[in-house]
């Protein structure tokens, strides 16, 4: 288009700047646009991917996860530079749809008066109704101190003093209240702060806890839960099945300055997927060492199906040739597909993509019978994946002669038809998964919290972080906000029968008085 001549005068050329600059911003705005619709459009092809190729792909999951960051910098950029010549009614069909807030925040209500006259002719004014808009604000969290006032009482006959008895505090002669544990005990454990950071940040708010304080206060809590820990074990362990996984925590030790290996052991009890209604739960224990006395030691009264990895510390809990034996070994698609992901990630094998897009299939036919009943299951399974892994047998068996013995793809091949049998368990049993992702799910909070705290301080302080990771990770298997249980039970335990603690595990508590009470305090 042949251009118009520039203006002389410089408030014309002030207002063609100005006209240029909105211009250009429309046009950038506009592409931004189409660059967040096209990076959605990219995130649900990569689930519809995930969905059909299975659904704990690494290569999808981390495809998804770049997308997703992605997005969300192109969306708050097209926020930013939103045209200034846009039209309210263009915006408005633009935003996307808002949430109603939840009706149980508490809320506060400012009244904004209008003048008392007309501004426009003096006039009266009389009221015919009003407009009421909603922003979510945050308030900081607060200390305040409860003072618990016993009246006394003097009988004026005997002389004999009465007065209410003083109630129990979760730690004897402590000052805190079983709502400042609780929150103690998430933030180290789930959110994974520091005491010293929580020290640091409670100074801020202006009390002053000093770390060896909120020390003595988690290894008190501890202490206090023990019991229900111990009967949350039970619970596991009474399980016909079972998840199991380990992970390493550095330990510090002492009067040495370094640290050594421990290592959490983490059980899980979850039948969901296979319809039961038994609620799930997790156990961790604590080990100074990774040696296979110590899952024996855990597992000596459990019979039925472990599903873990290949660590050979779980070989000797396993007997396939005596049927009898209390345990056995279901094996994890997931550690065999993982292998073939890593030698496709580095070398782009055909062949390795060939055997991730298999192992796809046998996952595909677990997403859409996730929830029935094993014996629907198993049926399934016989008729459907049965096939698919008698093929994938002959594959593996086929590629092996073609590539080289000592190559990574021959390796992981022989991994996979070396452990054949107990992978393929879950064909003929409905109760059984196809991995072991539900064990490797509840240790992500430990590995989340070892970048944070870097060390436990003692062998204890592991035995402590086990108990405590048991609780909150199996309120949130079941949707419960971990500080509230925690609120819950501490403020309860020291009273409660020993011999009725199952009371107090998680599916067995109704936390709603309590929310309804914080919410109103």
């Amino acid at each position: 288009m042949p251009s118009r001549p520039l203006p002389s005068d410089v408030e014309s050329l002030q207002r063609l700047v100005i006209e240029q600059r909105a211009a250009l911003e429309a046009v950038r705005s506009t592409l931004l646009s189409r660059d967040v619709e096209i990076e959605k459009l990219k995130i649900e092809l990569s689930r519809l991917k995930r969905m059909q190729f299975g659904r704990s792909s690494e290569q999808l999951d981390q495809t998804i996860a770049q997308l997703e960051l992605s997005l969300e910098e192109l969306e708050a950029s097209a926020a930013q530079v939103a045209p200034i010549f846009e039209s309210k009614a263009t915006a408005e069909k633009a935003r996307p749809a808002r949430r109603a807030l939840p009706e149980s925040l508490p809320r506060e209500t400012i009244v904004h008066e209008a003048p008392c006259d007309c501004p426009a002719c003096g006039g009266a004014l009389r009221a015919f109704g009003e407009d009421v808009a909603e922003i979510l604000e945050y308030v900081p969290s607060r200390f305040k101190v409860i003072r618990h006032v016993r009246p006394k009482f003097s009988c004026t006959a005997c002389q004999q003093i009465v007065q209410a008895p003083a109630p129990d505090r979760p730690i004897a002669r402590g000052l805190a209240g079983p709502g400042l544990l609780a929150h103690v005990l998430v933030s180290k454990y789930v959110d994974h702060l520091p005491l010293n950071r929580q020290s640091q940040i409670y100074a801020r708010e202006g009390m002053d806890l000093d770390r060896s304080t909120l020390a003595d206060w988690v290894g008190q809590s501890s202490a206090l839960l023990r019991p229900l820990v111990d009967a949350l074990r039970l619970h596991v362990l009474d399980g016909n099945k079972l998840h199991a996984d380990d992970t390493p925590v550095p330990v510090l030790s002492p009067g040495r300055g370094t640290t050594k290996q421990g290592r959490l052991w983490t059980y899980v009890r979850d039948d969901r997927p296979s319809g039961s209604e038994v609620a799930p739960a997790v156990w961790f224990a604590y080990s100074p060492d990774r040696k296979g006395l110590h899952p024996r030691e855990h597992l000596k009264d459990f019979h039925g199906i472990l599903q873990a990895d290949g660590y050979a510390g779980f070989d000797k809990l396993y007997n396939d040739t005596n049927p009898n034996h209390p345990i056995k070994e279901a094996a994890c698609w997931a550690h065999v597909r993982r292998k073939f992901y890593d030698i496709h990630a580095a070398t782009e094998s055909p062949l390795a993509m060939a055997a991730i897009q298999r192992m796809g299939e046998l996952y595909g036919i677990e997403e859409q019978i996730r929830g029935q009943l094993p014996d629907i299951r198993r049926d399934i399974r016989q008729s459907r994946s049965g096939p698919l892994l008698d093929a994938l047998y002959r594959w593996f068996k086929d590629t092996l002669t073609q590539v080289s013995a000592k190559s990574d793809l021959a390796i992981a091949i022989r991994y996979a038809l070396s452990r054949w049998k107990a992978l393929t368990r879950y064909r003929d049993d409905g109760l059984i998964e196809i991995d072991n992702n539900g064990a490797e799910r509840a240790l992500r909070a430990v590995a989340l919290g070892r970048k944070n705290y870097l060390f436990a301080g003692s062998d204890a302080g592991g035995e402590r972080a086990a108990a405590i990771y048991s609780l909150v990770g199996s309120a949130k298997l079941i949707g419960l906000d971990p500080q509230a249980y925690l609120r819950h039970v501490i403020e309860r335990i020291a009273d409660h029968p020993v011999n009725r603690i199952e009371e107090l595990l998680p599916w067995r508590v109704d936390l709603r008085p309590d929310l309804a009470n914080r919410l109103a305090a």
